[in-house]
């Protein structure tokens, strides 16, 4: 068994080992978890995949374990779109733990620092880039109504039309999708990497990150696309480098996911979408 951690910001280039067994075994556990709400199972998925590593590297546990608090936190509240103030204090209290835990226990208790969160890269964003932020906006437009609407799934969220009502569920929305970044890219997705190759370390983090957001209430069709925007953010994330820039991504379509929300409680408002 070895002991010695990859150093932060190393990762693997190719091929199938051991560590994909119990790395894969905690993805499981999120959709046990979340989608299934199952919790004992998922538990028991997680204990396994943490013996399973003990025997194969320690720092594959270390890493496995630090993701394993973040699942365990985020499992213990109710994962739903309440936007009043008792429910966004404790959902808001785990996030924060999820994410604070596994950078503190890295940086200090392990003095790895693997999990970062780089906003000030000193690299402007490419032209390229900048498109893409434009073509998102795009996307969501012609992807959010349809399936929203259509499907009724607009109903997991909460009628407003008040302002602090408004403002409450802008303000969620946001802060969720920043969340998002900062635990299944920035935390889950950098801890595996460092031990799988690009290809398995990033369908592991999207089956987390699709789980999740299924039992937030992202039903029907959703996993068709939120599955492959999970990975295209993880790539963006690897070749940028920029939590600044997938958390601009993520906002502009979450924004555009707060209006369809708007539009689809008060068919009057905002009605500018085809569907």
């Amino acid at each position: 068994m070895s002991s010695r951690a990859p150093a932060a910001g190393t990762s693997v280039r190719n091929g199938l080992t051991l560590k994909l067994i119990p790395s894969a075994l905690v993805s499981l556990s999120g959709f046990v978890l979340y989608v299934l709400e199952q919790k004992v199972p998922g538990y028991g998925l997680l204990a396994l995949a943490l013996v399973l590593a003990g025997f194969i590297d320690r720092a594959l546990l270390r890493d496995l374990a630090l993701i394993a608090v973040g699942l365990i936190a985020i499992s213990l509240v109710p994962i739903t779109t309440d936007i009043s103030t008792g429910h966004m204090a404790v959902m808001g209290t785990a996030m924060i733990i999820a994410v604070g835990v596994p950078y503190a226990m890295s940086r200090w208790a392990f003095k790895e620092h693997a999990v970062r969160f780089p906003v000030l890269t000193g690299h402007p964003w490419t032209r390229t880039e900048k498109w893409y932020l434009a073509a998102v906006v795009l996307m969501g437009y012609a992807l959010l109504p349809a399936y929203m609407v259509n499907t009724g799934v607009y109903s997991n969220w909460p009628a407003v039309s008040d302002p602090e009502g408004i403002f409450r569920l802008f303000l969620g929305t946001n802060a969720l999708g920043i969340w998002d970044e900062l635990f299944f890219i920035c935390t889950v997705f950098a801890l595996l990497r460092r031990h799988l190759p690009l290809s398995q370390a990033n369908v592991l983090q999207a089956v987390l990150f699709t789980s999740f957001l299924w039992e937030l209430g992202f039903h029907a069709w959703a996993p068709v696309f939120i599955f492959p925007f999970a990975m295209l953010q993880a790539v963006i994330f690897t070749r940028t480098k920029s939590l600044s820039y997938i958390v601009a991504v993520h906002l502009l379509f979450d924004f555009v996911l707060f209006l369809v929300l708007l539009h689809a409680h008060n068919r009057a408002w905002i009605d500018i979408f085809v569907y």
